[in-house]
């Protein structure tokens, strides 16, 4: 399908051909008939991309923060790698159309097949043949409302929730300040509110536009405003100002202040400064007030992505409910469109669209449209040829998903390894798919990782998506014959786990978690060293932290930090004792529940103690291993320094780089996959250490300690 996609790294745009997404629970797929280009956003989100990475960096000095604060703590090289991998993420432009429903996802059956929507969000409703949204995030077109007015829903929204935002009631006075797209809709929401409005701009289009448009009053920035508002409100000034413009001087918020009367409301719904001027602000006690986007639910992951609406006893207007007010406004026709549509442009030529919004082609314009023409059933197309085929390898790769640790770790490792030939590459979003497909020379992409295991020229599977769907997909994986790399964890429940055991013993399959500690050549050196030192005790410190609690990794995609991370460290204890665990026991601190404290006991007599904490300075060394045992000590810093201590005598190994044995873990795998011989890990190790895990949880509720028992034929 085609899509408008913009390379953050670049700044080039471009219209590109990429697998069709697909449908997914709670949300509907959609096939476009009508996008609305927002020009003000998208045009910063365009300017952005195409600065400098000096720019980049003056624009955003908080990543730069965030940047400098990983270089501390993983060092330069990961660093880079992380930072390359987020630049090269392409950018889907876009975020209001309107099309047909083509299928429906569990969860969301309000919706049919057939269904006319409008839809909104960055990064679903894009400018694309198809798109995939979750359901908070569409609404039903009412009869009389066209595709091309539909496609004005999420500007519709905003423009709505910038007049809630001011209260403004039957007869009061209202400025709008920036009559572009934003302000003119603002207007005609006002009108219909009832309320006598004044609308100021630069340009004399505008301004008389406004005049069409309803408004009582309309007044260019050059001429007197403050006169043509003490005429329009007897002297008094208006009671609310809504700020609808784009600018980057602090002109309309200081214009703001004069004009509105004792004790009015300020509402900022463009983008300007806001160095608000204090004395004017204060000697009139008027209340500055911040519009968020389109309404209650913006920027909350519960409601947007997850469906979990608000009560309407508790929240009235929704950014839900604010799009099918917009749409019944416009099918009452107290808001009407024809007059904003200035161009419109099929999909294929949006570049064009694009020339005129960044002013290289200088026309005019207020609403751009971009046509996919009637919306009609078609078999989906989420396949795309990248490359020619070339010489078969040891290890003919598929890879199942690229979030940013895929792309920053494990995609640019494999991409140089000898004997690996990166075949297939499947992610849930074509732009992905195509992008990063084409960055790490993949011969094919899509949407459909199924595709994947059906291919006879695949003989190994790399599963790198998110945690709740690593059992499934490894599962299937074996079935289908395949040589199995799941990044951790392998399983966020036991019916998973259960479910890749049967697998395992149905297809006497091979799998790796990615479980890279301790192929760490100071693990390696670690473990030499131990050698014959048993029982061991060793405590294990981790500076984790803090997620916050809206990350996936916090909610049922990720499964929680102790199936997603904690295993990492159960693994290594696990390595170093060459023992398995059989009963543990966790206290969690009153401080939040990623900082809590495990204890393992060891069937060897060992015993391990794993100190998880989230509430820790960042930029202090993540991880710290101390183990005693046989007259030896050892400490492991950050996988940076080896201390051991033996006979009076002590010994130190220092690594330039942290290394987390990231490189020799994949080459393991490899060499594995080549030979045909046993995966680096005992397949035993993996279930422990996964059902380990699970048994913490268990303990944390239980409030005892709980055993960890694996049948003894496994």
């Amino acid at each position: 399908m085609k899509q408008v996609i913009q390379n953050f790294r670049s700044g080039v745009l471009k219209v590109d051909e990429v697998p069709e997404t697909i449908c997914r629970s709670g949300g509907i797929l959609v096939r476009n008939v009508s996008s609305l280009i927002s020009a003000g956003t998208e045009k910063m989100a365009i300017d952005l991309a195409q600065k400098s990475l000096v720019g980049k960096a003056k624009e955003r000095p908080d990543l730069v923060r965030q940047v400098i604060g990983k270089i501390r703590r993983d060092g330069l090289m990961a660093t880079l790698q992380t930072v390359k991998a987020k630049l090269e993420t392409p950018l889907a432009l876009g975020y209001s159309c309107a099309g047909v429903v083509r299928e429906t996802g569990n969860g969301a059956e309000e919706f049919r097949v057939g269904d006319r929507v409008a839809c909104a969000g960055m990064n679903y409703a894009s400018h694309a043949e198809t798109v995939f949204v979750p359901k908070n995030l569409a609404v039903r077109i009412p009869d009389g409302v066209s595709f091309d007015e539909a496609a004005f829903v999420t500007l519709g929204a905003i423009a709505l929730q910038g007049v809630r935002t001011t209260e403004a009631k039957l007869g009061d006075t209202v400025a709008v300040i920036g009559l572009g797209l934003l302000g003119q809709l603002t207007v005609q929401i006002l009108k219909a509110a009832g309320c006598r409005v004044i609308g100021i701009d630069l340009e004399a289009g505008k301004v008389e536009l406004a005049r069409l448009h309803g408004a009582d009053s309309a007044v260019l920035r050059g001429d007197d405003v403050e006169t043509a508002v003490r005429q329009f409100t007897d002297n008094f000034g208006v009671d609310a100002v809504i700020v609808t413009a784009a600018a980057d001087t602090n002109d309309p918020i200081e214009l703001a202040g004069v004009i509105a009367r004792d004790r009015a409301v300020v509402a900022m719904v463009g983008a300007v400064r806001m160095d608000v001027p204090r004395k004017v602000y204060y000697e009139k006690e008027l209340q500055l007030r911040l519009s968020r986007s389109y309404g209650p639910g913006r920027y909350d992951a519960n409601y947007e992505e997850r469906g979990v609406d608000y009560p309407i006893g508790y929240v009235r207007w929704t950014e839900r409910r604010n799009m099918q007010e917009f749409l019944r406004l416009v099918a009452a026709k107290a808001v009407r469109l024809d007059q904003l549509t200035t161009h419109r442009f099929p999909i294929d030529q949006a570049e064009r669209a694009y020339d005129i919004v960044t002013g290289k082609t200088r026309q005019n314009y207020l609403g751009i449209l971009l046509t996919y023409g009637e919306a009609a059933e078609e078999r989906a197309v989420n396949f795309v040829e990248l490359r020619a085929a070339r010489k078969a390898a040891d290890v003919q790769l598929g890879v199942i998903g690229a979030g940013n640790f895929a792309k920053s770790v494990l995609l640019p490792r494999l991409a140089k390894m000898n004997g690996v030939s990166l075949i297939g590459l499947a992610t849930a979003t074509g732009r992905t798919a195509k992008a990063v497909g084409d960055q790490f020379g993949f011969e094919f992409c899509s949407t459909d990782y199924r595709q994947l295991l059906a291919r006879e020229d695949i003989n190994t599977i790399l599963i790198a998506t998110r945690h709740n769907s690593h059992a499934a997909i490894t599962a299937e994986a074996l079935r289908a014959g395949k040589t199995v790399f799941v990044e951790k964890p392998l399983a966020i429940e036991e019916a998973g786990l259960n479910e890749v055991i049967t697998a395992m013993r149905q297809s006497q399959g091979r799998v790796l978690v990615g479980f890279n500690r301790r192929f760490s050549s100071l693990s390696a050196e670690l473990k030499q060293f131990l050698n014959g030192a048993g029982p061991l005790a060793i405590t294990y410190r981790v500076n984790a932290g803090e997620i916050p609690k809206e990350s996936w990794i916090q909610q049922d995609e990720g499964g929680g930090r102790i199936v997603g991370e904690v295993c990492h460290f159960v693994d290594t204890l696990q390595f170093l004792t060459g023992s398995e665990i059989e009963e543990v026991f966790a206290y969690q601190s009153a401080a939040g529940a990623d900082t809590l404290s495990i204890v393992a006991k060891f069937r060897d007599g060992s015993a391990g103690n794993i100190n998880y904490f989230a509430t820790g300075d960042r930029s202090f060394p993540k991880e710290r291993i101390e183990v005693y045992g046989g007259g030896r000590v050892a400490v492991l810093d950050d996988f940076r320094q080896l201390e051991m201590w033996r006979e009076g005598k002590r010994k130190v190994s220092k690594r330039l780089a942290q290394d987390k044995g990231f490189d020799q873990e994949l080459a393991a795998f490899a060499e594995a996959v080549r030979d045909g011989g046993q995966m680096p890990i005992d397949w035993r190790s993996l279930l422990m250490t996964t059902l380990t895990t699970l048994r913490i949880e268990d303990a944390l509720r239980s409030g005892k300690p709980e055993a960890v028992s694996l049948n003894n034929e496994i």
